[in-house]
């Protein structure tokens, strides 16, 4: 499918006021549903001793490994009785308000579409495999669940304050490519690592990129790549204590203090970063 089939300025036809869609699970295809069984099998291989525990813990209680693209009806039964989510089916990305207002509703937007055969190693718009193999066991944790319920509300408020660049710094460096510290090293819950066969490598094992102490201030001045591996990867020490640091943070004094100050480019490391490791950026200099 073409990227712009999924990239919309307003509902499709069929689609709700709150831009929700049926799956359409019986229209998938025996060849759709082998794509996301090749995918799931290939992290499923790589994964332990690489994710947290707490992503694996609700990959197992999700039961997402059964055969093919999951149901979200089902899916979202089984959530509900974990942390109270649901996944909903969108026809592509959505507007900002719209996947704030869902997420602060305890609902969580989800592609229906999955990437083609020949691109299991990359897709840039994310699929129905990167939003639920991703995202979705991570939301079976409840410390983590709350904090998407908070990321949700707090997005709105962003919207308001035009701070929506910096608090989506936030998004990507936690729940799109974060790393938590365990009793038994750096893991990875980052969706957009565990959805990943080769950076679920490269983020724990390469000596390329920066791993940095969490700090919710110098995270949300930081650019961030899009179009490959990243050269930073910042490092909470629990979910707890990122939940906690997002609901006692008010947020308007930060964004007024952080708005006029430049941006922190990417790779950079400041006097008082707690670096735990302190990269090469060889393959951000083509050297890998």
């Amino acid at each position: 499918m073409k990227k712009e089939t999924h990239v919309l300025d307003r509902p499709p036809e069929g689609a709700a006021p709150d831009w929700t869609i049926p799956q359409g699970w019986n229209a998938y295809t025996p060849e759709e549903h082998a794509t996301w069984d090749t995918l799931f099998a290939r992290q499923a291989k790589l994964l332990p001793g690489r994710a947290s525990a707490a992503y694996l813990k609700g990959l197992e209680a999700l039961r997402l490994s059964e055969y093919g693209i999951p149901d979200f009806e089902e899916l979202s039964d089984r959530l509900m009785r974990l942390t109270g989510w649901r996944v909903v089916a969108v026809p592509g990305l959505v507007p900002d308000d719209v996947f704030f207002d869902h997420m602060a509703n305890r609902r969580f937007v989800a592609g229906n579409f999955i990437r083609r055969p020949d691109q299991l190693d990359y897709i840039q718009e994310p699929d129905v495999f990167h939003d639920v193999f991703g995202h979705v066991p991570m939301l079976a944790d409840p410390v983590f669940a709350d904090y998407l319920e908070a990321y949700g509300r707090g997005g709105m408020r962003a919207l308001e304050l035009g701070a929506l660049k910096q608090l989506g710094r936030l998004y990507w460096y936690t729940v799109e490519f974060g790393l938590i510290e365990e009793a038994e090293g750096l893991r990875i819950y980052g969706s957009g690592i565990v959805s990943s066969s080769a950076e679920s490598v490269f983020a724990l094992d390469s000596d390329s990129p920066n791993r940095i102490g969490f700090d919710m201030k110098r995270v949300m001045r930081t650019d961030y790549r899009i179009d490959d591996f990243q050269q930073n990867y910042f490092v909470i020490p629990s979910f707890e204590e990122l939940l906690r640091q997002t609901v006692e943070t008010d947020f308007a004094p930060l964004y007024a203090e952080i708005l006029p100050q430049p941006d922190i480019p990417i790779a950079a490391i400041l006097p008082e970063d707690r670096v735990i490791t302190r990269g090469t950026q060889a393959h951000a200099n083509g050297k890998a």
